[in-house]
């Protein structure tokens, strides 16, 4: 049986690719004297795999990382040591047996923040309601391997639950967003919204992964 960590990347982590997170963890498990299962052949490295890779730039506090744990190395200790070796932002909280298939994660809880620095419109929360209370949401979307460069996705069934939240300069939208077969970044959200509502454009947008979750809504291990 697989074991999982899961983890959290925030402050300047979050800037850290996916190919180098995964170098990063490699050598944090070295450095942490924690031995795992590594790849065959003439150049064997430590084998990890992060499920659904963040988009740089993205925090998170859900983030799961595969890998196989030898010896007599107990999951209660690895959290502390493995974070030890990490750089600033990551934190490993939990390290455990894999016992759900990875398929069996069907949803991702983000938080979406809006920034106006200078004040709110107070357009923007009925304009984003409006948005996403449509009964349909076609955008284009980049394809390498569509004849046209882009494919047609409808982003409205994608789209479990939603809610809006504001402040006089900023305006919160949580939203539990499908996560693979397709799955749905929530930058495709702030493209739709700064499409329809040009004017209402925020100066700056942040994205966190707060959750992942089962087809039921609970949560993923």
């Amino acid at each position: 049986m697989a074991d999982r960590l899961l983890f959290s990347k925030t402050g300047r982590a979050k800037y850290i690719s996916h190919l180098d997170l995964m170098r990063t963890f490699q050598r944090a498990f070295a450095r942490a004297k924690i031995p795992i299962k590594h790849t065959e052949g003439f150049h064997p490295h430590p084998f990890v795999s992060i499920a659904l890779p963040l988009s740089v730039g993205y925090s998170s506090e859900c983030e799961i990382l595969e890998f196989d744990l030898l010896e007599r190395t107990s999951h209660g200790e690895v959290p502390e040591r493995l974070t030890a070796a990490m750089p600033e932002g990551i934190v490993v909280r939990e390290c455990y047996p894999a016992q759900r298939k990875l398929k069996e994660l069907a949803y991702l809880n983000y938080i979406m923040n809006f920034d106006y620095p200078e004040g709110r419109p107070q357009e923007s929360e009925p304009a984003m309601e409006e948005l996403l209370g449509r009964e349909s949401l076609v955008i284009q979307k980049k394809s390498n391997k569509a004849q046209k460069g882009y494919t047609e996705v409808d982003l409205i069934p994608l789209i479990r639950s939603w809610r809006v939240e504001c402040q006089s300069d900023t305006m919160t939208v949580d939203l539990v967003l499908s996560a693979q077969n397709p799955g749905l970044n929530p930058e495709l959200i702030r493209a739709a919204f700064c499409q329809s509502y040009p004017d209402l454009a925020p100066d700056f947008v942040t994205f966190h992964r707060r959750a992942a979750l089962d087809a039921e809504g609970g949560l993923f291990r």
